[in-house]
């Protein structure tokens, strides 16, 4: 097998996690152990995109409430609405209450039920809510929670990710990347990330850099209550946990973010 480079993680983690136009190269274990390091990489281009489309609103005289709004269809539209699937389909499986192969089944379909509907709906609600507050209280916290949020969200699909988390099915993105990083490594992307969003987050002055690292602790906490609760559902992880996992980093993130 080829020695994997930083470029293979690079295109894996951006190949599989947004729409920019980069082709994966390799699918095997050791670029998906590269692509999920790389993962906050993404997750930080994203956000960077989305804190764009809200500052050029602003910019342009919009209020916050739009500026929030467009910060958080930038990201739905650069991961193709992926995650928001993944966590309608979650939201679907849990909410059923059937065993574990029904309700993976239930995930699978291309409807979403009213479980889905309604935790889309408030998940987005939340998200556009924290945003406006945080642009209300000053364009560079606006911004800044736009590019924590997205970072944390892929963030949590990193440590996901780690050893000994299963995956739920033999096919498909979960079982591409499940327990393909190792617990220290995915401990220090962990680190890595708190200590830039509180290098970030002193652009608001001392409490933004403590209220950031807040952020980066209580959505990692957030995602990993969800992903033990669905290890138990479903005996693993699948590609609509990860969805999951990463939109309710990311709402907590921003909720976090907007207070105090």
């Amino acid at each position: 097998m080829p020695r994997t480079s930083p470029l293979d993680g690079l295109r894996f983690a951006f190949g599989t996690l947004t729409v920019f136009p980069v082709r994966v190269t390799r699918w095997d274990r050791e670029a998906a152990r590269g692509g999920m390091l790389c993962a906050p990489l993404a997750g930080l281009a994203v956000g960077a995109a989305a804190a764009g489309a809200g500052l050029a609103l602003l910019a342009l005289g919009a209020g916050a409430p739009l500026a929030a709004v467009a910060t958080v269809a930038v990201p739905a539209a650069l991961t193709r609405g992926l995650h928001l699937d993944g966590l309608a389909d979650t939201a679907d499986g849990l909410g059923s209450g059937k065993p574990a192969a029904d309700a993976l089944r239930i995930m699978k379909q291309s409807d979403i039920g009213p479980f889905g509907v309604v935790t889309l709906v408030l998940v987005l609600l939340a998200q556009t809510a924290a945003l406006a507050q945080a642009y209300d209280a000053s364009w560079t916290r606006g911004a800044c929670a736009a590019l924590l949020s997205a970072t944390v969200a892929r963030l949590a699909l990193t440590l996901a990710a780690r050893t000994g988390v299963p995956a739920a099915r033999p096919e498909g993105l979960g079982a591409a990347v499940a327990g393909v990083v190792p617990v220290r490594r995915a401990a220090a992307a962990a680190l890595l990330v708190a200590l830039a969003a509180a290098a970030a987050g002193g652009a608001c002055g001392p409490y933004g850099a403590v209220r950031a690292v807040l952020a980066v602790a209580l959505a990692l906490a957030a995602a990993e209550a969800l992903l033990r609760h669905c290890t138990r559902r479903f005996g693993g992880i699948t590609g609509d946990v990860f969805g999951g996992l990463a939109e309710t980093s990311a709402a907590t993130a921003l909720i976090v973010s907007s207070l105090g």
